[in-house]
């Protein structure tokens, strides 16, 4: 797509969003056991047809990048929708792909691309995703996938282990699902124990280089997710600003304010550069990739939580009424700062 093709799809996404997934239908689906409404899931894939985005042609997609899939992540975080875009439709999409097995490609990804299967990539341990949690021993899977996307109402687990990729029926005996209690009430999280589950190996290639890979898109996604939730936090403080009076005039007009919320305006636009060169990075699959996403993954969490702690502030206490959705911004941004693991050191320049 050129740029102007971007905007008009960024609008597009935008208008629908807009139209069909305000506040009250979040609120409504959040405490639904689905955690989204998939009237809206379905109206993103067959008006849109952002589960196809980046799925190859031959397997049923669009055959366009990582670039347009994350237009719609970032747009899906100025909303906070919990739709299975994220979670299936970009990594478990992508995990089937870098598997490199034909065969469950073209079994899995059409119907993936048409919205009619989800996927959940079941990964980390219980500390966190420096190592798996479930392990494969003579053709079965045992162990826990913790903080597992999307993973209470997948169609279609893939499992990360340490010796490659697994494809196994939730169904299955064996395999037990639990949805845990998170901070963020817009997102679920589930934990799936395998015991001794028959599992299906997928592909046969180079796993360690296919897991690097999918971490470096999982980062590159959070962190488009992460500037559009900081764009619309900044959008809702201005218009507080603007409407709320204080000594006869609207808060937006002290010196101080606006101040503040020029410095929140400053930190969003480098975390949008930051979050762009790593989407371009990762859907180019660049040289330079794990700088640009090891950047974008630092400064766009540390950009959201502090323009999402500036909205607070700058709502006073209304902010931190159930009512308002500043707290769900604020619960938001820390679930992703931690949301698949964060980079331990910098990563080298020309390692």
């Amino acid at each position: 797509m050129t740029s102007t093709e971007h905007q008009e799809f960024t609008a597009s996404v935008r208008a629908l969003l807009t139209k069909h997934a305000g506040s009250a239908s979040v609120r409504a689906a959040m405490d639904t056991d689905l955690g989204y409404d998939p009237a809206l899931w379905r109206l993103l894939c067959e008006q849109i047809g952002v589960a196809a985005l980046a799925i190859p042609e031959e397997y049923g997609g669009f055959g366009a990048s990582l670039v347009e899939s994350l237009v719609v992540v970032g747009e899906l975080g100025r909303t906070l929708a919990g739709v299975p875009m994220l979670g299936s439709a970009v990594l478990g999409a992508q995990a089937v792909l870098l598997s490199a097995d034909p065969e469950a490609c073209a079994r899995i990804l059409p119907e993936v691309a048409a919205g009619t299967r989800t996927l959940a990539v079941c990964w980390a341990s219980e500390s966190g995703w420096e190592a798996p949690g479930v392990h494969e021993s003579s053709g079965t899977l045992t162990g826990t996938a913790h903080y597992v996307l999307d993973g209470h109402n997948a169609d279609t687990l893939i499992v990360v282990t340490p010796t490659g990729f697994f494809e196994v029926d939730p169904t299955a005996t064996g395999v037990a699902r639990h949805v845990v209690r998170t901070m963020d009430p817009t997102r679920k999280l589930t934990r799936i124990t395998c015991t001794a589950a028959v599992a299906r190996r997928l592909g046969t290639g180079d796993h360690a280089s296919a897991i690097t890979r999918l971490r470096e898109i999982a980062w590159a996604a959070v962190a488009a997710e992460q500037v559009g939730a900081a764009e619309r936090c900044l959008e809702m403080t201005v218009e507080y600003t603007k409407s709320r009076v204080q000594f006869g005039r609207p808060i937006g007009s002290f010196q101080a304010l606006k101040h503040r919320m020029a410095d929140m305006y400053v930190l969003l636009e480098s975390a949008k550069s930051a979050s762009a060169a790593a989407t371009v990075a990762v859907a180019e699959n660049s040289p330079t990739t794990a700088e640009d996403v090891w950047v974008a993954r630092l400064h766009c969490s540390d950009a959201l939580t502090t323009i999402v702690a500036e909205t607070v502030q700058l709502h006073g206490g209304i902010a931190i009424t159930w009512e308002h959705d500043a707290h769900l911004f604020f619960k938001r941004a820390h679930g992703t700062a931690h949301l698949f693991g964060t980079p331990c050191r910098p990563v080298p320049l020309n390692a």
